[in-house]
């Protein structure tokens, strides 16, 4: 079996961890080209460092970012737009670059909730991912990024109700924490064999772990209860309208 190309697009440094770490492993270990692009936070900080580490120890090559401002960290990108102020067109055209570039058969990203926090910036970074991978395979939409390229499929990385108390254990039980109904989940993935490398490449994100963000709450967890919150990914797959799925869609509207 030949795995996918892949794609991860996330919205901060630790994210594509957290999220795809697994699955980012799993496919650099069968072989697949594996990628990162990250939406916020400058090449020159230390955050930036930290995701070079971390996307080394899953195998996702190096850090591909878009430069853009934490909308809680102005200080993220010096001189930059925040990534909920910037140009949506201007946003949209330098992921299709990535896209384009390193032409991957599955693109993954944040679910439409932004995850289980609803980051404003996983948010956005949902929404740019969704009209990016639409708009890398049509030649006459930015043209200036490169030869046309459709992914085949979108997976976005979410959570089943049905995890939420396991998590509610470990994370701020007063804070909303969104999760999507079981029955719209379409790949469950046990990524317990690759949770040595996640699990590492989370710990490399060492200025969230320091602050007491979610790499901090795993330095502390024993490691029965870090298999049991990091050893599965969930997502949804959208997928994505190609030459062959036109064909057998056409008569949806017209039959």
């Amino acid at each position: 079996m030949a795995w996918p190309d892949l794609l991860a697009v996330f919205a901060h440094p630790d994210d594509e961890s957290l999220s795809a770490g697994g699955v980012l492993a799993r496919h650099a270990a069968a072989g697949a080209r594996t990628a990162v692009v990250t939406a916020t936070w400058a090449e020159d900080t230390a955050r930036a460092a930290e995701l070079a580490e971390a996307l080394a120890i899953l195998g996702a090559g190096e850090p591909r970012m878009l430069g853009y401002a934490d909308a809680r960290v102005p200080w993220s990108a010096p001189g930059r737009a925040r990534l909920c102020d910037a140009p949506l067109d201007e946003a949209v055209g330098r992921l299709v670059a990535h896209i384009r570039e390193t032409r991957p058969e599955v693109v993954v990203t944040h679910d439409a909730y932004g995850g289980l926090t609803g980051h404003p910036d996983h948010v956005h970074t949902h929404r740019v991912t969704m009209l990016a991978v639409q708009a890398a395979g049509l030649e006459k939409l930015y043209p200036e990024a490169g030869e046309p390229w459709q992914p085949r499929a979108l997976y976005l990385a979410t959570h089943p109700d049905s995890a939420v108390p396991r998590l509610r254990d470990v994370l701020d039980a007063d804070a909303p924490l969104y999760s999507v109904p079981d029955a719209l989940v379409t790949a469950t993935v046990d990524v317990r064999p690759w949770l040595e490398q996640k699990i590492a490449a989370i710990l490399a994100h060492r200025s969230e772990a320091a602050r007491g963000a979610l790499p901090g709450v795993l330095d502390g967890l024993a490691p029965d209860a870090g298999a049991r919150l990091f050893g599965t990914e969930w997502y949804i797959r959208h997928a994505l309208v190609t030459a062959a799925t036109a064909a057998t869609a056409r008569t949806e509207l017209t039959a």
